[in-house]
């Protein structure tokens, strides 16, 4: 059973520093690039980072750029974000993505959210 499970969520105040988590199972995680997405309330999903299987590549949104580290620990099957000097903006629900494209398929799999309030 695939399991994507997000940690890490919270209330901060602006300036303020995350690190959340994300425990993968249930598929070979090291073969998969791994995304962080966050949906604030009333608008779309956006694509924060993203990291390539190895860890070797990297790319951020340009909101974040500077402010947020996507990483990774394949012997942990667990990926990262540390975000610094949140900001109010960045307040969302942040959802953790697993991707996998074949020449036939593209294999997705996405956890339930967690939430980041930046707030004073």
């Amino acid at each position: 059973q695939v399991q994507l499970v997000e940690s890490g969520g919270g209330m901060v105040q602006p300036g303020e520093s995350l690190r959340l988590s994300c425990a993968a199972s249930g598929f070979t995680f090291s073969s998969y690039a791994m995304r962080w997405y966050r949906q604030a309330p009333g608008k779309e999903r956006d694509l924060v980072a993203q990291i390539s299987s190895g860890g070797s590549f990297t790319n951020y949104s340009d909101s974040v750029k500077g402010r947020f580290t996507i990483s990774r620990d394949n012997a942990k099957n667990t990926v990262y974000l540390q975000m610094n000097s949140l900001k109010p903006e960045d307040t969302a629900v942040y959802y953790c993505n697993a991707i996998r494209r074949t020449s036939y398929r593209v294999y997705e799999y996405w956890g339930q959210g967690t939430q980041v309030t930046v707030s004073s």
